[in-house]
């Protein structure tokens, strides 16, 4: 018998793993379904697990890596990203990482530019000033037109992809940084290739897609900010530390940029974060991904890649711990 330990949480449907393994394992699988949420939980819940599921939440150590024991075989994160599990130390105890890589490409895609928009537009501002008895169209001024606007994507991965596809009926001119998508790629979505640096220097709005690793944490810095406007928007739907929260705060405060679209937060849920309930921030709770049909998705295919495991099998979703952009 298979044991799996699954994280109670609300992406997560024991459900869809109970049925799916039950007709595509051979051997029986029984799952147990707990709150996690933290690496402290994922330790105490012992050892005997051939797999662990866990959520967004639930930091995936060295140490939880050796707490679980021997039997494991598989850590399946129910995300995207992995920058919360040491892939390196499960590999080092021959424990595969598995993820699910675009389940949600088209959700984050248009959450992005829902964000950009809600900020060019002033729509909140708008909002609030009707809500207030003030109608009139001054109160969101400035306001630029899109299509003369240049719009530069922090990251090329399927998700700026896509949203450079929805961009491109605006009319804007694209620009994006990536070291690991090569230009003719970026060409054939009508994106030009640029330096890091030319990014900020060249584009009015960024909207930043990147994974955190160690060469994205905080790659977003003071200087990168102060290459932007004062009509400019700043857009995160990738991870919160991305972002120097303090140069975001000071460059929104100072006047040198003008809004910011967030969904991720270096702390989530925030904790008296400062860029939480100003009038220049749209501020989403990491909900860019949820659509109906991407939990579903979500839930099928890393319970499939789970199945692969058990059987045998490479599942689609594994992770490569040398791989360049972890």
């Amino acid at each position: 018998m298979k044991r799996v330990l699954l994280s109670a949480f609300s992406m997560i449907d024991p459900k869809t793993y109970r049925e799916f393994l039950r007709d595509a394992v051979d051997e029986p699988v029984e799952l147990e379904v707990t709150q996690l949420g933290s690496t402290e939980r994922l330790i105490e819940a012992g050892t005997g697990f051939d797999a662990v599921v866990v959520d967004v939440g639930t930091p995936v150590t060295a140490e939880a890596i050796d707490a679980l024991g021997d039997d494991l075989e598989v850590i399946v994160r129910a995300a995207v990203g992995v920058d919360d599990v040491d892939v390196a130390a499960a590999a080092d105890a021959g424990v595969g990482v598995t993820r699910v890589p675009e389940y949600c490409t088209d959700e984050v895609a248009t959450h992005s530019l829902s964000l950009l928009f809600a900020c060019l537009r002033s729509v909140t501002t708008y909002d609030e000033a009707v809500a207030d008895d003030r109608w009139s169209w001054e109160e969101g001024r400035p306001i630029r037109r899109v299509s003369e606007s240049t719009i530069g994507l922090l990251s090329f991965g399927p998700i700026a992809e896509r949203a450079a596809e929805q961009l491109s009926g605006f009319g804007p001119e694209l620009l994006a940084y990536d070291p690991f998508v090569d230009g003719d790629r970026m060409d054939e979505h009508g994106v030009e290739k640029v330096a890091f640096e030319a990014l900020f220097d060249r584009s009015d709005h960024v909207a930043v897609y990147a994974p955190l690793t160690e060469s994205t944490r905080g790659m977003v810095d003071a200087d990168a900010l102060s290459r932007l406007s004062s009509h400019s928007v700043v857009v995160n739907v990738g991870r919160g530390p991305v972002i120097d929260a303090d140069a975001l705060v000071e460059a929104l405060e100072s006047g040198a940029i003008k809004a910011a679209g967030l969904d991720v937060l270096a702390e989530e849920p925030p904790n008296d974060d400062p860029l939480v309930g100003r009038e220049d921030t749209v501020v989403t709770p990491h909900a860019a991904w949820y659509s109906e049909d991407a939990r579903q998705d979500l839930n099928r295919t890393a319970a499939a890649d789970l199945a692969a495991v058990f059987n045998g099998d490479v599942p689609d979703g594994l992770v490569d711990p040398e791989a360049d952009w972890l």
